[in-house]
């Protein structure tokens, strides 16, 4: 079988979710299927920490070309290899295809559904139009979630249910659960500017990831407790991340509020694993890969309760409700004053996390994608 796989988010220079989830199912596919030809494509130069490995039956083809990537030079070239399959890890299926190209499209998330108030008018439309097209007219889709599914059937009631199948994240083990190393945990956090203990929050600064209240929450505590302890926003800027910044400004322990911006990857598992706990405060997640990455490193997780997070997080997670203030300052002020809490949960992050893996992941996916 000529299975072919869009892989230029692999170019990018920011690491998310989305560019985990393809380079790790990547590492596996090869192996797992030796007998079929895997084509990737891609857009420029692979950035150097998502390069996919190099499987004897895995070809890579790089097309540069300037404008509507996807929808001209990456259609031209699906027409012209005619591959049996399409797997597109994102909605943005080319509109124009042979009519005997299988697709299979995945499902990250549908939060332009629920906040479009944070996303720009430009990136909505093209949203919108894409989920909107690949949605329905793929032959599969991959739902990384039950919350994920349950969403697509909310929004495309006219989507058969069996059409949509649930396959969850797994995590990366090597970044995240490697032993701790005290002298590059120190490192790390010197050229990160953290001094002392710290809450951690990693990821786009974005009003969708409910930061503010995450500062507010942190203040009303500090204001409790006199605690000498900071908090680390760790992430790269992106849109309407300005209420963000100036949040951070205004808060009366600004001086403790550490804004490092984009890490280094290899340097993001050291962060977890010396914080003391790990704040995901978030309004919507389709998957919330970052409470596995949490449970792999050791470090106790403070969680929003909604989306995928709990159904991802199981009992092994402080939850709260993400738009009340209060509710998520006491559940932080419980857990980072109950020593024996966070080592019961550690334990329990570590056995939730043997419910998921890159490699059974892979496994399922390439088991849908190759299925009649």
């Amino acid at each position: 079988m000529k299975i072919a796989i869009q892989v230029a988010d692999l170019d990018h220079k920011r690491i998310d979710g989305t560019r985990v989830y393809i380079l790790n199912l990547l590492k596996h596919f090869g192996q797992l299927d030796s007998d079929s030809e895997f084509l990737l494509y891609h857009k420029n130069d692979f950035n150097l920490e998502l390069t996919p490995p190099a499987f004897f039956n895995y070809k890579i083809i790089q097309k540069n070309f300037p404008f509507l990537w996807t929808q001209i030079c990456f259609a031209a070239e699906l027409w012209k290899d005619a591959p049996d399959v399409l797997w597109m890890p994102m909605a943005a299926l080319p509109l124009v295809r042979r009519k005997n190209l299988k697709t299979v499209i995945t499902i990250h998330d549908l939060a332009f559904k629920y906040f479009p108030q944070y996303f720009t008018k430009k990136d909505l439309r093209k949203l919108n139009f894409f989920a909107d097209y690949s949605i329905r007219n793929s032959d599969k889709i991959i739902a990384v979630s039950q919350s994920t599914k349950q969403d697509i059937l909310k929004f495309y009631p006219e989507v058969a249910a069996d059409k949509i199948k649930v396959i969850y994240h797994g995590f990366t083990e090597g970044v995240f659960s490697q032993p701790r190393d005290f002298s590059e945990e120190e490192r790390a956090k010197k050229e990160a500017g953290i001094v002392g203990d710290y809450i951690l929050y990693t990821g786009a600064l974005q009003p969708r990831k409910n930061i503010e209240r995450l500062i507010e929450a942190y203040d009303a505590y500090k204001t409790r407790s006199k605690s000498s302890i900071k908090l680390v926003l760790a992430g790269e800027k992106a849109w309407l991340c300005e209420n963000i910044e100036k949040k951070a400004k205004q808060s009366p322990y600004s001086e403790d509020i550490v804004m490092p911006g984009r890490l280094k990857f290899c340097d993001i598992g050291h962060l977890f694993r010396g914080a003391t706990v790990f704040a995901h405060p978030s309004l919507y997640e389709g998957f919330g890969i970052t409470v596995l990455e949490a449970f792999a490193a050791g470090v106790p997780l403070l969680t929003a309760d909604n989306s995928s997070l709990r159904e991802v997080g199981g009992d092994a997670a402080m939850y709260f409700d993400a738009e009340n203030v209060s509710e998520m300052s006491e559940q932080m002020e419980r857990l980072l004053t109950d020593e024996k809490l966070r080592a019961e949960l550690i334990v329990k992050g570590k056995q939730q996390l043997q419910k998921f893996s890159w490699e059974k992941c892979a496994k399922e996916t390439l088991e849908y994608i190759e299925s009649p």
